[in-house]
Order: structure tokens, then sequence, then C-alpha cells
């Protein structure tokens, strides 16, 4: 048997995580409705890969994914309904501070859960997942700022994964980074041309 063969056999489970999640973000780029019910299989799979890697604020993080996933399902569904398209929005200064404040308190309290059940790398994965909270549920409310934080929380991401010998999700997660520079251009874009439109319409 291939070394291939028998890190796919071994690794399979994670390997299907990898699949779905850059299809989903993909879709998530070219702000796709049909994106949602891919994360949302993503969100499923890694929820075992990373319960099974003791990563316990991982694995809480994609309880959330779900939740949020099947709001951001509904959310742009609507929206899509009522505009005919999924419309970017600007994230507000208030709201910007809001979520980065949130993202700390939110690091400190879980991590010192995560301390107390001895998960592994408490006070940096319960970091990385309280902002990757933040930047979801910017995503779902289709703020453009959540690519920028996507950006920063999956490079860091890299680090903890190949620490955790979990070099296809590092690998995976070096693809976020440049699916969510791919997102920010495309979202950017968006937002200015539906700045055109008001203007035209407008004038």
């Amino acid at each position: 048997m291939s070394w291939a063969m028998k890190y796919f056999i071994e690794n399979w489970l994670e390997i299907a995580g990898v699949v779905t999640t850059i299809v989903g973000i993909w879709l998530t780029t070219r702000r796709s409705l049909s994106c949602w019910p891919v994360v949302l299989i993503s969100d499923l799979i890694y929820l075992v890969v990373f319960y099974r890697a003791q990563l316990y604020s991982d694995t809480l993080l994609q309880g959330f994914f779900l939740a949020f996933t099947l709001y951001g399902w509904w959310y742009w569904w609507r929206g899509v309904r009522e505009d005919g398209e999924v419309r970017v929005v600007r994230l507000d200064l208030p709201s910007l501070l809001i979520g980065l404040v949130a993202g700390a308190v939110g690091s400190v309290v879980l991590g010192l859960w995560m301390k107390q059940i001895h998960a592994a790398l408490p006070y940096l994965d319960a970091t990385l997942t309280s902002y990757s909270l933040v930047a979801s549920w910017w995503g779902v409310r289709k703020h453009i700022a959540n690519w920028w934080l996507w950006i920063a929380v999956d490079l860091i991401y890299i680090g903890e994964y190949i620490y955790k010998d979990l070099r296809a999700t590092a690998l995976l997660y070096a693809g976020l980074v440049a699916l969510a520079a791919l997102g920010l251009r495309d979202w950017q874009r968006a937002a200015a041309s539906q700045t055109v439109s008001v203007a035209q319409s407008a004038a």
C-alpha cells in the first residue's frame, strides 16, 4: 500500500473536511446561497475531527458554526428574496469596536474554562475560537470586515495545526488565507458596484 493511500485511509474524515470547507468558502466568496449547505457539512465533519484532537475550543466553535450557518442560510436567502442578490454591507466603527472587545473577553473566559478541562493549547485555541466567532458573525451579516479578520485568524491557525500534527488542516488553512483574500477583493468590488448602482438610481 502506498503512503498516499495509507494517509488517505487514516485521515479520510479530515480530508473530507478540507474539501467541503474549501468548496464552501469559495462559494461564499462568490456570494452564492449554495455555500451554506456545503459549509454545514464541513462544520459537522470538523466537530468530530477537533474533538478527537482534544482541541475542545475548536470543537465548541463548530457547534456555534452550525448555529451561525443555519442563521446565515436564512438571512442571505431573505436578502436574495428582497433584493434579488446578496448585498454587501460595510461595518461601522461602533460595531467594529464591539466585535473586537467581545472577541477579547471571549478569549479570556473561554481560555480559563479550557485550562480547567485540560484542553490542548487552551488560551491560544480559545482566542482563535473567540475571534472566529466574531468573523463568522460579520460574515453572516455580510460585512466585508469578516475577510480581514479571517486572514489574521487563519494565519495563526496554520501554526497551531502544524504543532498538533493536523497537516491536512494546516494546508487547508493556508488555502483559506488565499480564499479570504479573494473574498475580500470580490466583496469590495461588489460594494463598489452597489455604490455606483445607488448613485445612478438617485441621479
